[in-house]
């Protein structure tokens, strides 16, 4: 499948918003969060699109949205579902052309999902790899974050849940590293528990990051490392001198006579 140059005008329009009034809406559903994301990914690369989120069931469910012109979101969605079917979690998928303002208001697929996606991407995560592994069982996937993290210089910036047990951990890095760890992985989930799905993005686009969790701390305001010595501003207090306990004077035993 051959892979088109992405639009650079989808970056654009994030800075502001969009009317999505004379616009197509385009959705497609897989099995599990790593199917979902690399869909996504496919999609973004495919066509002019923008990816305003994702809506997870449950039961490891999880559907991409994308927006724009009729004929670049039917181009997605045609090879959004193509891959799906490469990775064997195609469940359903549909375009529907200019949706009307009551399905706009009362879904989740249009306003909502976009403010969702419109972070701003992190300088430290630009153009790094993303590996994702979905287990079924949360030991399983602490096991993967282990096996990774120790395997590949890559750091894990999240987990995502999508019910039925599945949790998917999501680690970045260089491509290298990223496959060295996802492999470690996955022979780590296999052997604790159920591995359920993996995926290998090896750039990520910035519409994709925007959409992916990042772990609260990741993204909070670090604060400034503990400097040693420390500087002690309280006056010690004067030490209580105790007794030299060898010149107190030792009790006699009362020595009992036999009647």
């Amino acid at each position: 499948m051959k892979i088109q140059t992405h639009n650079n005008h989808n970056l654009e329009s994030l800075e502001s918003p969009i009317n999505f009034g004379d616009s197509a809406l385009g959705l497609i559903t897989t099995r599990s969060f790593p199917a979902i994301v690399g869909t996504a990914d496919m999609m973004l690369k495919s066509s002019g699109v923008i990816l305003v989120g994702y809506e997870k069931i449950g039961s490891g469910y999880c559907t991409a949205v994308v927006r724009g012109g009729v004929a670049d979101v039917r181009l997605a969605i045609d090879s959004g579902a193509e891959t799906a079917k490469e990775f064997g979690q195609l469940i359903s998928h549909t375009v529907i052309p200019r949706p009307l303002p009551n399905l706009e208001a009362v879904l989740p697929i249009g306003s909502l999902l976009f403010k969702l996606s419109q972070g701003r991407v992190s300088a430290e995560f630009r153009n790094k790899a993303v590996g994702l592994i979905e287990t079924r069982g949360f030991p399983a996937m602490v096991g993967a974050c282990d096996a990774m993290l120790k395997a590949g210089d890559v750091q894990l910036t999240a987990y995502e849940t999508t019910g039925a047990g599945l949790c998917t951990a999501i680690v970045r890095g260089s491509v290298s590293n990223v496959a060295v760890a996802v492999e470690a992985g996955m022979q780590e989930a296999e052997r604790i528990g159920d591995l359920n799905a993996v995926m290998v993005i090896p750039r990520a686009l910035d519409d994709l990051e925007r959409t992916l969790p990042i772990a609260t701390y990741l993204i909070e305001e670090k604060s400034e490392p503990l400097r040693l010595p420390l500087a002690i501003t309280e006056k010690e207090k004067e030490l209580v001198r105790l007794p030299d306990f060898s010149q107190l004077p030792v009790p006699m035993k009362e020595e009992v006579k036999d009647k």
